[in-house]
């Protein structure tokens, strides 16, 4: 009842960003039903124009791109929310007990994350993926543990904010065990700013996955993925085709809605008024 109570104060661009959200959503979850045609399935000849057929055209293999496009909502949204909740439960999990704790804890989690975030990210993922392989897997995991860094240097900085006051002490002196202490205590009044840096998380995942896919290291064929599906269509754009521009929109259109929702919730947070 609260969400839905601030929902009706919020500003146009919030409800923007929701309802573009919630289609994404629907999309993803109701792929098979919405596409016309199978993921992989060859329908017609390569490169078809845009037709009462083929709404968009074919890509140079002869599928159907509007249902690589729908499918590929549900590859690439569902691989990025995965991991950015795998990086999210990782950097929140050890900010806030490298906070808590301190100590030699506290120095050792710091300067392994110090040291994992000098390496520029996307370097330091190609690298692992071309050691370890381009399985989605691997891809989850390698992205997941780098950028769980950045959560953690946030969820550590919020919950230092915390734990030096009185109503933590008391808890500490009433016996309060770690994980309650965490869950009870710290977490709730740490959640507003994880929870934006959720979001924003999202969406450099969701980029980073559409970047190593569009250079061949992220998810492959011939599963639908918007970030390949620029790169396989992109020699269109020379003939005057703006169908490899379709995908790319699509990773546009997400990632400035989901911003929207995340500078909102950060204006409610911060307590201002318009």
């Amino acid at each position: 009842m609260k969400i839905i109570k601030s929902l009706r104060t919020a500003p146009p661009t919030a409800w923007f960003g929701f309802v573009v959200v919630t289609i994404y959503l629907i999309v993803a979850i109701f792929a098979p039903l919405i596409a016309p045609y199978g993921e992989r399935e060859i329908v017609g000849d390569e490169y078809v124009a845009w037709d009462s057929q083929f709404i968009f055209g074919t890509d140079a293999l002869g599928r159907d791109m509007f249902t690589r496009l729908v499918f590929g909502a549900r590859n690439t949204v569902g691989i990025a929310f995965v991991t950015t909740v795998l990086a999210f439960v990782v950097g929140a999990v050890f900010g806030l007990l490298a906070a808590v704790v301190g100590g030699w804890l506290d120095q050792l989690l710091s300067r392994t994350v110090d040291v994992l975030m000098a390496i520029p990210s996307l370097i330091f993922k190609l690298l692992l993926l071309t050691i370890f392989g381009t399985s989605v897997v691997n891809m989850v995991l390698i992205i997941a543990l780098i950028d769980s860094t950045r959560v953690y240097r946030l969820a550590r900085s919020v919950a230092m904010n915390i734990v030096v006051m009185d109503y933590i002490e008391a808890a500490r002196l009433r016996g309060e065990r770690l994980p309650r202490l965490i869950i009870r205590e710290i977490l709730p009044n740490a959640m507003a700013p994880l929870v934006a840096e959720f979001g924003l998380r999202f969406c450099f995942v969701f980029l980073a996955i559409s970047a190593l896919s569009f250079l061949g290291l992220g998810i492959q064929p011939p599963t639908a993925d918007w970030g390949s599906m620029v790169r396989e269509n992109a020699s269109l754009i020379s003939f005057g085709d703006i169908t490899p521009l379709l995908p790319a929109a699509a990773i546009a259109l997400l990632t400035v809605a989901v911003n929207f929702i995340v500078d909102w919730m950060l204006h409610r947070a911060s307590g201002l008024k318009d």
